[in-house]
């Protein structure tokens, strides 16, 4: 089937460097409380809580931190084909690989997108079967979880040059759709995208340096702003550095708290937000003196290098 509509339907997994590879498992498994499922070469295979995938992070060994690839499902099996079409005609080089080709995924479709970011689409990935089932059956593991218990991924941000081709971009050819924007006369500093009832699934910073390809930070939610309080008095016992937060956005109402994992990418946990169902939602725009209550609701002021710093 040819896709003349953009069909992405949510985000699956992230994959990210860490030239620390030890540490970082032991904070996203110890201290976030992530599931360790399989390791491959370099890559170790993570799950939170509340996914029902075998996946949802990659940690892969490399020499510096940064994003390896997005990945997100698609919303019908035999529009994987159709996308690759889709590449071709908007002069996006790619590669279609079959299923098996990597661990626990269908046929993939992956490409590097023009701002930098390395991205798959697949629809088939293999489900969690977790060896002792929760007895409440819309939980895939019992309780309690281990460390601050992050239940599961949540979105990702990344950065480009120019927000507002990146905005058009993802908007016209992959099918966002756009929630929320921080805005000023020369254009979009940041827009809060989504493909499902989410507030936003993808963020696009602009690149306080001016680079492409970055990822500003992946997110994991929470269930209660109380539980990321509590996860704010583990990260201080741990050492974990607090970025910024423990605070709420007035973009997207998220509570937030932002810290740096080992090998130096930035992990928000995150609680709150708001569901969108209408089809017709209308944009928010924060501009004027309202940006600075849209970056900060309420809590300390986000540090000059939150701005900057990207990986």
């Amino acid at each position: 089937m040819e896709v003349t509509t953009p069909r992405v339907h949510n985000l699956h997994h992230v994959e990210v460097f860490t030239p620390k590879p030890n540490e970082s498992l032991d904070f996203f498994t110890r201290v976030l409380g992530l599931h360790e499922t399989h390791r491959e070469g370099q890559s170790v295979y993570l799950r939170g809580a509340g996914e029902w995938a075998r996946y949802s992070t990659i940690l892969t060994e490399g020499p510096e931190p940064g994003l390896g690839h997005m990945a997100w499902q698609v919303a019908e099996p035999d529009q994987v084909e159709g996308w690759a079409r889709r590449m071709k005609d908007v002069g996006v080089e790619h590669k279609l690989e079959s299923g098996g080709s990597r661990f626990a995924q269908g046929d993939t479709l992956s490409f590097t997108g023009p701002f930098g970011h390395r991205t798959e689409l697949f629809y088939d990935f293999e489900r969690y079967v977790p060896a002792e089932p929760s007895k409440l059956l819309s939980q895939p593991v019992k309780f309690p979880n281990p460390g601050i218990g992050a239940k599961r991924l949540d979105h990702l941000n990344i950065t480009a040059r120019n927000v507002d081709e990146a905005r058009d971009w993802y908007t016209d050819v992959l099918g966002f759709k756009l929630r929320e924007a921080a805005r000023t006369p020369d254009g979009d500093i940041g827009v809060w995208m989504s493909v499902t009832s989410q507030v936003h699934d993808l963020a696009i910073m602009r690149d306080g340096l001016g680079e492409r390809g970055r990822l500003h930070h992946i997110a994991y939610y929470l269930d209660t702003p109380e539980t990321l309080l509590r996860a704010a008095d583990t990260f201080v016992e741990e050492g974990t550095p607090i970025d910024a937060g423990p605070g709420k956005h007035g973009l997207t109402q998220a509570f937030f708290i932002y810290v740096f994992e080992p090998g130096g990418n930035r992990v928000e946990l995150f609680s709150g937000g708001y569901p969108i169902h209408g089809p017709d939602w209308e944009p928010i725009i924060w501009d004027g003196a309202a940006i600075e209550k849209a970056i900060v609701w309420y809590g300390g002021q986000l540090p000059d290098t939150f701005f900057t710093v990207a990986t």
